[in-house]
């Protein structure tokens, strides 16, 4: 049995292997159908996933606030330093030193870090508290068997 050893901190995404077979098509999540030719060539996932290399990085996720989102703890995160985050994007954020990832909310020049799971609180800055915006998420990398 192999273990996958995640990332506690931004790894450069340029720094891993991102290489799989080709894949055959499009699978049917409903009723099942003939399987297509089988291609001998593989899907670089650095070009799929990937749009700024230099400013992407990948990280491993812990926890469940982020669960409705569909990021669960295990999973591999993509996140792009290069991409301006707006309202409504999911982002990897440094809040008093540790890193969270959580909806960012802004209204009215006031930001906010929004949990996807109703049991977390939301992260608002206190007085003289900063937070910074780290990268934006762009992606999720989902491990079911580890």
């Amino acid at each position: 049995m192999h273990s996958i050893q995640l990332p506690t901190h931004p790894v450069p995404a340029d720094s891993l292997p991102m290489f799989l077979p080709q894949p055959l098509g499009r699978v049917q999540a409903g009723f099942p159908s003939p399987a297509e030719d089988f291609g001998a060539s593989r899907l670089d996932l650095t070009a799929k996933l990937i749009k700024h290399p230099q400013a992407t990085f990948v990280m491993g996720v812990s926890g469940l606030s982020m669960k409705d989102a569909g990021i669960d703890d295990g999973d591999l995160i993509v996140i792009d330093r290069a991409v301006k985050s707006v309202n409504g994007h999911i982002v990897l954020a440094v809040v008093d030193g540790e890193f969270t990832v959580k909806y960012l909310a802004l209204r009215a020049g006031r930001v906010r870090l929004k949990a996807a799971n109703p049991t977390f609180p939301d992260i608002i800055p206190r007085d003289g508290q900063t937070i910074e915006v780290w990268g934006v998420v762009t992606s999720c990398v989902k491990l079911f068997v580890r």
